[in-house]
C-alpha cells in the first residue's frame, strides 16, 4: 500500500483540474502517448488472463502440446507488450511531470517578483516557500505515479468486472459483493485515517516549530534558566504527537491485512462455488481458471485506486494554493517616464545619447509622440500626503516636506511615528491615499517603478546578504561594477580593512545571510552595496544601528563624500548622527511636529530639545 498523505480537499476541484490541465495541455503529444501506453499495458494484463480460457479448453485438456507452446508464446508476447508499454509510459510521464512542475515553478517565481510588498506583509515566509517546495513536490509526485496508476487501476477494475461478467455472471455476484465490502471498508478506513493523520500533521508542525524556536533561542533559554519548563512543554507536545501518530497508523495499518483477508476469503468462496458450478456444467474448466485469476487480481487495483485518489487530492490541494498565489494581483505600474542617458549641449539643452556615456535624465513622453528630458537631480517633495496600510488607520496625516538636491534630511521620532513609511512611499513600495509625491518635479506615479528604484539606493536596518562572495554581495548594487569599483565602495563604507583581514578577502564566501560575519560587518557591506550604485538619492534607515560609536564615526567620514551632491534621507535613533543634517523633521503620530536644523530645534526647546538633552526618550 502506498503511504498515506494528509491533505485538505481543494475548495474548487473542477477549476483546479482545468487549470492543471492547461499546463498538461502544452504537452498534448506526450499526454496522448501516455494515455495510449497506459491503456495498452492495462489491457495486456486483462487479455493475457482471459487467454487462460482457450489455453485450458483447447490445448491442455485435449493434450495439444504444439498448440499449447504457441499459445504460451502468444501470452508471453502479450505480457511483454504490457511490460514495454508500462516502461514507456512511466518514462514519458516522468519527463512530462518534471516539465510541468518546472513550468509551474517558473511562472510562480516570475509572478512572485511582481507582487507588491503588501502581499508579503500579509503572508509568512514559510507559507510562501511551501508553494515552491511541498506543494510543487506533491504535484510532481502525483503526476509521476498517481496519475497513471489511477488510470491503470480504473481500466483494470472496469476490465476485470466486465470479463468476470462475460465468463460467468452468476459467480460474478459473489465477487461484486466482496468488492463492495472492500470499497466500503477502504472508504471508512480512509476517513478515519485522514482525521488522525491531519491531527498528526498539526501536532508535528507544532512540535517542529517549538524545537526550531528553542534551537534558535538557546542563548535566551540559558540566560533565564528555562530549560526545565521548555522540556516539560516539549514532552507535552511530543506526547500529543505520539498519540495522534499511534491512532493514525493503527487505522492505516489495518488496510492491507483486512483487504488481503477479504480477497483470500473472496477467492476461497469463488473457488468453491466455481467447483460446484463446474460439476453442474454451469462453467467450463478454462473459464473457471481465468475467472479465479481475475478474482485474485481484484483487491490490488481497488486499493491502489483509493490510495492514488488521496495522492491526487493532495496534489490538487497543493495546486490550488499555488494557483491562488498566481492569481494574486501583481504590483500595478502605470508609469510611462523612464530613465535614459543624456548629454548637455552648448545651449544648455539635453539630448539622449548612448547608454555608455552621459548622465541620467528622465525621459518624459509628450502628447505629440515626442519626449522631453528632465535632469535627474534628486529633488523629492511631499504635498499633503495621507497614507495608511489599512483604510481604518492612517499612518501619515497631511505630510508636507521637501528635499532639494544635495540636502541631507533626517527623520526623528518614536517607533511607529511614520519615519520608515515615508521612505517606503518614496520607493513606491506602497501607494498613497491622497496627496502628491514628486521627484525632480515629476509625479512619482508617472515614473516607471523600475526606473524610479534604479535612481535610489537604500540601506535598511535588517541587513540581508546573499549566498556568494563578499565581492558579489557588494556588486549586487551595480552588476556591471568592476573589482576596483567594489574596493572603492568598500573603502567608502569603511569595510575594506576588515575584508582584507579575512582569509580569502573579497572572495570570502558568505552563507546563511552572512552568519560568519558580525552584525556590524554585515551592515558595512550593506552600506558598500548602496555606495556602489552611485545613486542621486540615498536612503539610510537606521544604517548604523548595528555598529559601535567608533565604527559609526568612520562610516560617517566615508559617507560624507558619497553624500556630496546627493539627496540623503536619514532615519536614526542616535541623534548624534543627524546633527549635520540640513533639516531635521520630528514626527509623532504621523505628523511633522517640528522641523529645522539642529541648532534651530534646540532653540525651540520642544520635543527635539527634550530628546537631545535626555528629558524624553524615543520609544
Amino acid at each position: 500500500m502506498a503511504r498515506y498523505v494528509g491533505y485538505k480537499k481543494p475548495k474548487n476541484t473542477k477549476k483546479t483540474v482545468l487549470r492543471l490541465m492547461h499546463y498538461l495541455g502544452s504537452h498534448k503529444i506526450l499526454l496522448f502517448l501516455v494515455a495510449v501506453l497506459t491503456a495498452i499495458g492495462s489491457l495486456a494484463n486483462i487479455m493475457g488472463t482471459y487467454l487462460l480460457k482457450p489455453v485450458v479448453n483447447n490445448y491442455i485438456l485435449p493434450g495439444d502440446i504444439p498448440g499449447l507452446l504457441k499459445m504460451v508464446l502468444l501470452m508471453g508476447l502479450m505480457y511483454l507488450a504490457g511490460v514495454l508499454a508500462t516502461l514507456g509510459y512511466n518514462q514519458l510521464m516522468v519527463r512530462m511531470a518534471q516539465k510541468v512542475v518546472s513550468e509551474i515553478r517558473h511562472d510562480l517565481f516570475v509572478h512572485t517578483q511582481s507582487l507588491p510588498l503588501s502581499y508579503f506583509d500579509a503572508h509568512t515566509h514559510g507559507e510562501l516557500m511551501s508553494r515552491f517546495t511541498s506543494d510543487a513536490d506533491t504535484i510532481s509526485e502525483a503526476l509521476n505515479s498517481s496519475f497513471t496508476l489511477l488510470i491503470q487501476s480504473g481500466i483494470i477494475i472496469t476490465g476485470t468486472i466486465v470479463m468476470l461478467v462475460v465468463l460467468n455472471w452468476r459467480l460474478s455476484l459473489i465477487v461484486l459483493f466482496f468488492m463492495a465490502l472492500m470499497f466500503l471498508f477502504i472508504q471508512f478506513n480512509s476517513r478515519r485515517s485522514h482525521k488522525y493523520f491531519t491531527e498528526q500533521q498539526n501536532n508535528l508542525g507544532s512540535l517542529s516549530g517549538f524545537v526550531e524556536e528553542m534551537v534558535t533561542g538557546q542563548k535566551v533559554e540559558k540566560v533565564f534558566n528555562h530549560e526545565a519548563q521548555d522540556f516539560d512543554e516539549f514532552c507535552r507536545r511530543n506526547e500529543a504527537l505520539r498519540k495522534a501518530g499511534t491512532r493514525a497508523l493503527s487505522y492505516s495499518g489495518m488496510m492491507i491485512p483486512t483487504i488481503v483477508s477479504l480477497s483470500y476469503f473472496n477467492y476461497a468462496v469463488s473457488a468453491c462455488m466455481g467447483g460446484l458450478f463446474a460439476l453442474a456444467n454451469l462453467i467450463d474448466i478454462g473459464s473457471l481458471t481465468s475467472y479465479l485469476v481475475y478474482v485474485r487480481q481484484t483487491a490490488m487495483p481497488m486499493n491502489q485506486f483509493t490510495q492514488q485518489m488521496n495522492f491526487l487530492l493532495a496534489a490538487l490541494s497543493g495546486a490550488e494554493r499555488i494557483f491562488e498565489m498566481l492569481d494574486a494581483e501583481p504590483e500595478t505600474d502605470e508609469g510611462t517616464i523612464t530613465l535614459c542617458k543624456a548629454e548637455e549641449q552648448p545651449d544648455g539643452t539635453l539630448t539622449q545619447c548612448e547608454p555608455s556615456r552621459g548622465v541620467y535624465a528622465w525621459k518624459c513622453p509628450e502628447a505629440d509622440g515626442g519626449f522631453r528630458l528632465v535632469p535627474l537631480k534628486g529633488d523629492v517633495r511631499f504635498f499633503d500626503v495621507v497614507f495608511g496600510y489599512t483604510p481604518e488607520k492612517k499612518i501619515l496625516n497631511h505630510i508636507n516636506l521637501y528635499a532639494k538636491p544635495g540636502q541631507k534630511i533626517a527623520f526623528v521620532g518614536s517607533t511607529g511615528a511614520g519615519k520608515t513609511t515615508i521612505i517606503n512611499l518614496i520607493n513606491r513600495f506602497y501607494e498613497i491615499d491622497s496627496g502628491t509625491i514628486t521627484y525632480d518635479g515629476l509625479d512619482v506615479r508617472d515614473i516607471r517603478k523600475k526606473d524610479l528604484r534604479f535612481s535610489l539606493s537604500m540601506v535598511i536596518q535588517d541587513t540581508h546578504l546573499f549566498t556568494g562572495t563578499i565581492a558579489d554581495n557588494i556588486r549586487y548594487g551595480r552588476l556591471d561594477a568592476s573589482d576596483e569599483d567594489v574596493r572603492r565602495a568598500a573603502k567608502l563604507a569603511s569595510a575594506d580593512s576588515f575584508i582584507r583581514r579575512l582569509p580569502k578577502g573579497y572572495d570570502t564566501m558568505l552563507y546563511s545571510d552572512g552568519g560568519n560575519l558580525s552584525q556590524g560587518q554585515r551592515q558595512l557591506l550593506a552600506i558598500a552595496r548602496a555606495a556602489i550604485a552611485d545613486p542621486p538619492v540615498l536612503i539610510l534607515d537606521e544604517a548604523t544601528s548595528s555598529v559601535d560609536t567608533a565604527t559609526e564615526r568612520m562610516i560617517e567620514r566615508g559617507m560624507d563624500s558619497l553624500m556630496e551632491g546627493r539627496t540623503v534621507f536619514v532615519i536614526a535613533h542616535r541623534l548624534s548622527t543627524v546633527r549635520n543634517a540640513k533639516a531635521i523633521l520630528v514626527l509623532e503620530h504621523g505628523e511633522i511636529i517640528e522641523r529645522g536644523s539642529h541648532e534651530e530645534l534646540l532653540e525651540m526647546k520642544g520635543r527635539y530639545y527634550k530628546l537631545y538633552t535626555g528629558q524624553f526618550e524615543l520609544e
